[in-house]
């Protein structure tokens, strides 16, 4: 089904995983879309209740867009490839199962996009990060301009824009990139038990979280005024009620998402 991503599902976890490493995993107009396909089709499974994004290999999460293919491109091509991929990237900012990043590597322009629109990122000790792109003549089309600067603050993120410098990830998790730095080996792990963690939340307070949480950035959107709303719709759930029968019993609760 797919020919750049590798898609599987474990214990409830779907990962993806970018499936270029001869090309450091370098995102191409295909790639992306797959990327879309691959994190639509773990919504659409009831099974699943997150999703892990990573890319093959050790060395390179996503080391950047595929250069080439865009590099004679007109500036109505340039928009149309901007906007797909941000369609793709804030599908995944907006997603209503946690989506974490396992960066494993260099996260470089479209790569460290891809990771700043993940609900999460985790780093193994070797991963680097950058929007290089003003090298370029460029600057980041994949919504790097906004996330960075939610991230990170204005200060940090204008410095990163406009020098293209690059961090270790020890500098990523200092200034709030990420949410930690683990060992190599430690990374899938982490991330998968991240995750079980959360799964084992109801799915519909953790979707309308993650939904309330990015409203905070949102002009269109007052996030107080939802926050009420969302919070007494909880009182019609069942898995309110459970959690609230499971805390008097004191047992673990067993959410449906119902």
């Amino acid at each position: 089904m797919f020919e750049h991503i590798l898609y599987s599902v474990n214990q409830g976890i779907a990962t993806i995983t970018i499936n270029r490493e001869g090309q450091m995993n370098a995102l191409t107009i295909e790639t992306i879309q797959e990327i879309g396909l691959g994190h639509a089709q773990a919504l659409n499974d009831p099974e699943v209740r997150g999703v892990v994004i990573t890319g093959a290999g050790e060395k390179a999460f996503v080391a950047g867009a595929d250069i080439k293919e865009f590099s004679d491109f007109s500036v109505e091509e340039a928009a149309d490839m901007s906007a797909a991929g941000h369609d793709v990237f804030n599908a995944l900012a907006n997603s209503g199962k946690p989506v974490v990043a396992a960066v494993n590597g260099f996260a470089l322009g479209g790569g460290c996009e891809l990771a700043m629109a993940c609900t999460m990122r985790i780093a193994s000790e070797n991963a680097r990060f950058g929007q290089p792109e003003v090298n370029l003549g460029l600057i980041p089309g994949y919504g790097g301009t906004q996330r960075l600067v939610q991230l990170v603050g204005l200060g940090r993120a204008t410095e990163l824009l406009l020098t293209g410098d690059m961090i270790d990830a020890s500098e990523a998790y200092r200034i709030g990139l990420v949410n930690r730095v683990v060992k190599q080996e430690e990374l899938m792990p982490a991330c998968e038990k991240l995750l079980q963690k959360i799964g084992n939340k109801s799915p519909l307070t953790v979707a309308s979280m993650v939904h309330l949480a990015k409203a905070c950035w949102d002009k269109r959107e007052d996030g107080f005024e939802m926050e009420i709303e969302a919070f007494a719709n909880c009182f019609g759930t069942k898995d309110f009620k459970e959690g609230v029968d499971a805390f008097i019993q004191k047992r673990k609760p067993q959410f449906k998402g119902a």
